[in-house]
């Protein structure tokens, strides 16, 4: 990959000099009129923006052998519940509403699982289920609770000599911890308060103090808000062991957590080393709130103004502008013979990585396309670009406002007015299979193009202003590709996304093109660094290592109005749901890493728009037909022509028999080879007029209505009656 050079420089001093500064009031929900005022930023990303901290206490290794054995010294006999003497208690906290973390140190990796299930350990659990691998924030149960995968550890016994360890495996300054409660949907399991204690062998432990006594922190009020407790001072060590002192009065030992530390330098800890993660891209990588993602994006513009047009495809509840960015060799038009390709972020605005990644992306190509890449010039060369990173903007500020670890799970995932964009588009799945079951196909119902309803399009229906925006977008453009980015696993789902048994929940269902959409899904999952990996733990309950990184999306649970089925039966397009990372909203320190393990996926999804075949279909006089209609044999399913009479199939390698039709004309019918090579194999049809459009338009011309044979014959069969009387 060619270097950016002088390239990356510019960029670096543009961000300095134009992107503002990320101070006042987050949540801003009315779209700013002065948003394109210039203002100034710092690189440096918030959570290395530290203010001073008290100077880090760091527990003394052990006299000798035996000065304490693994786990915390029996207290003395007390009450369950209750200390005999009352220990200093941390300042009462209001946990009505998610806090934003002061700058500090990030994550450990509960969540994201850089910390691995071997680094957790507990004094005893109910079951494996429950196991301290389990104890992760935001970790979700499966379906049946009672089974490998549940929502939490919980101690095999309520009593005050439980705990959970997390194993940093390097010496680390320890700044805080986060909890949940246990996600179940049947049971109500969390701790109201714990203490922490250090250790640098797991053997000698320190207890974390207020003044004299050991320090209470306070926990959970219920089990889905996170809630952060910060130690009063830094502590330095290895180990960190969180020992629960109450409970929900009804509920068990149960809990989630995260750890907030910085590892500290460690040039002999091959393990360490080993699996870090860096990054040579020099890119932006913080979060965005919407006033800084519309900067970056004048900052892209303003760098290759030649290759980008920034615009909006409508606004939010909240007046938002939901903005996006065309990225071509000329921007801001339909180039005959060319395809359309988007990628979407954002319809969960909680689901922050996907946004980000799409926000890198294109600064990515900006900079290799001035820096002279090769393969990253053709593909702006041959490719009209669309992205879109933020559909739902308003949930993501609610989920910016409780930043990356303490909006827990769903926070910010509906827009304003509570809706789910991920399935408020119309159910065209229903008509077209009972369309199907009455043989109305497609004499009534096509395959393809199906009609939006009339209940869908009133002004009464449950409908976001966004979805209407996006549906307004996709009949406005002939997209051919698209990937809709979204968080918390890690898999790539292709439709359908909607069962076709109605008593079932789960059940695979493939689309007539089921074999391409495979592959689809198999040429981002293939190339990210972690979704085809067997090693790697799962993010909650599902492994899909079976199918390589890939899930049919019915199968894994069933979504009726989906986006990506209204894609596929509504236009041309081709869609596909990417679950990023396990980590909904992962720590800015993250970025980099995450970016490494998708850059390479982004962009060879974007190259799969020209797989299959092309091509012009015209009448006899070189004018583009439009809505001319392209069907394979053998897949029932067809595609239209765009306004210019120019089409785009994706198909896997093969030889297929391709037919073009449209209203007025004969048909036509070709063999065309699909290659392994990439680039579409060029196909075009010329079309001729049938006998009777042709006698239609010379009536037209001299000014007479075409003859109705049938009316013609009864006129004279009438007149030849009144001869013979």
């Amino acid at each position: 990959m060619a270097r950016r050079g002088a390239a990356a420089l510019v960029l670096a001093l543009a961000l300095l000099a134009v992107a503002p500064a990320r101070v006042g009031a987050r949540g801003a929900a009315v779209e700013d009129p002065n948003d394109d005022v210039q203002e100034t930023w710092s690189l440096e990303p918030s959570y290395a923006r530290r203010e001073p901290e008290p100077e880090p206490f760091s527990p003394p290794l052990p006299a000798g052998p035996g000065a304490g054995e693994r786990g915390p010294r029996p207290p003395q006999p007390r009450p369950p519940k209750k200390a005999t003497t009352k220990p200093k208690k941390a300042p009462k906290r209001e946990k009505l509403a998610p806090q934003t973390p002061r700058p500090g140190c990030p994550p450990l990796g509960l969540e994201t699982l850089k910390i691995t299930d071997f680094q957790l350990h507990a004094s005893t659990s109910k079951r494996y289920g429950l196991g301290a691998h389990r104890g992760r924030l935001n970790i979700q149960a499966g379906i049946n609770e009672n089974d490998f995968y549940d929502g939490a550890w919980c101690a095999g016994r309520n009593d005050l000599h439980q705990w959970i360890e997390v194993d940093a495996r390097r010496l680390t300054k320890f700044t805080g911890v986060i909890t949940q409660g246990r996600n179940s949907l049947w049971l109500s399991d969390w701790v109201t308060s714990y203490k922490v204690m250090v250790s640098n062998d797991s053997h000698t432990w320190v207890t974390v103090k207020n003044g004299s006594g050991d320090m209470i922190f306070e926990g959970n009020s219920e089990k889905e808000i996170p809630v952060l407790n910060e130690l009063p001072v830094p502590m330095v060590a290895r180990y960190i062991r969180i020992n629960p002192q109450s409970w929900f009065d009804n509920g068990s030992i149960c809990m989630r957590m995260e750890i907030l530390g910085c590892p500290l330098p460690d040039p002999n800890n091959y393990y360490h080393r080993r699996n870090e993660m860096t990054t040579t891209d020099d890119l932006d990588f913080k979060h965005h709130n919407h006033k800084e993602m519309r900067q970056l994006m004048k900052v892209v513009n303003e760098m290759c103004p030649n290759i980008t047009r920034i615009y909006n495809i409508g606004k939010s509840h909240q007046g938002l502008k939901l903005y996006a960015v065309e990225i071509s060799d000329h921007p801001g038009e339909h180039e005959v013979g060319e395809p359309e390709f988007h990628y979407i972020a954002g319809a969960h605005g909680n689901e922050v990585l996907g946004r980000e990644l799409t926000l890198l992306l294109m600064q990515f190509l900006c900079q290799e396309y001035l820096a002279g890449n090769l393969r990253i010039v053709r593909l702006v060369e041959e490719t009209r670009i669309h992205i879109l990173p933020s559909l739902n903007p308003d949930g993501y500020e609610k989920a910016y406002e409780g930043g990356s670890e303490l909006g827990g799970w769903s926070l910010g995932r509906w827009t304003h007015d509570g809706i789910d964009i991920n399935n408020n588009f119309p159910d065209l799945n229903t008509l077209l299979w009972e369309a199907e079951d009455r043989q109305n196909i497609p004499r009534k119902v096509p395959n393809h193009y199906i009609a939006i309803p009339e209940w869908f399009l009133s002004e009464n229906a449950t409908v976001a202003v966004e979805t209407r925006a996006v549906i307004a977008w996709m009949e406005k453009i002939p997209f051919v590709l698209g990937g809709n980015l979204q968080g918390g696993e890690l898999v790539v789902a292709y439709p359908y996304d909607m069962v076709r048994s109605l008593w079932k929940t789960q059940e695979h269902t493939p689309t007539p093109d089921d074999h391409v959409f495979r592959w689809l899904a198999y040429s981002y999952a293939s190339t990210h660094r972690l979704m085809t990996d067997a090693r790697r733990r799962v993010c909650h309950t599902e492994d899909f290592q079976k199918e390589d990184g890939t899930v049919n999306g019915a199968s894994w649970h069933t979504v009726a109005g989906s986006l990506n089925d209204f894609s596929y039966l509504h236009t041309n397009c081709f869609e596909l749901s990417i679950y990023v990372g396990c980590d909904k909203y992962p720590h800015e320190s993250e970025l980099p890493e995450e970016w490494e393990n998708n850059r390479e996926s982004l962009i060879v999804f974007m190259e799969q728009v020209h797989r299959g075949i092309k091509g012009l279909v015209r009448d006899s006089h070189g004018k583009g037909i439009p809505n001319a209609i392209i069907s394979v044999e053998g897949v029932n399913h067809d595609i239209r022509t765009a306004s210019d009479g120019d089409y785009w199939r994706l198909l896997n390698p093969g030889e297929y028999v391709v037919t073009a039709k449209a209203e007025g004309f004969t048909s036509s019918t070709k063999n065309c080879m699909v290659g392994y090579d990439m680039g579409a194999t060029q196909c075009d049809f010329t079309l001729s007029k049938t006998n009777l459009a042709r006698i239609r338009e010379i009536m037209e011309k001299f000014r007479k209505q075409p003859v109705s044979l049938p009316a013609r014959r009864l006129k004279l069969q009438g007149r030849k009656r009144r001869q013979r009387g």
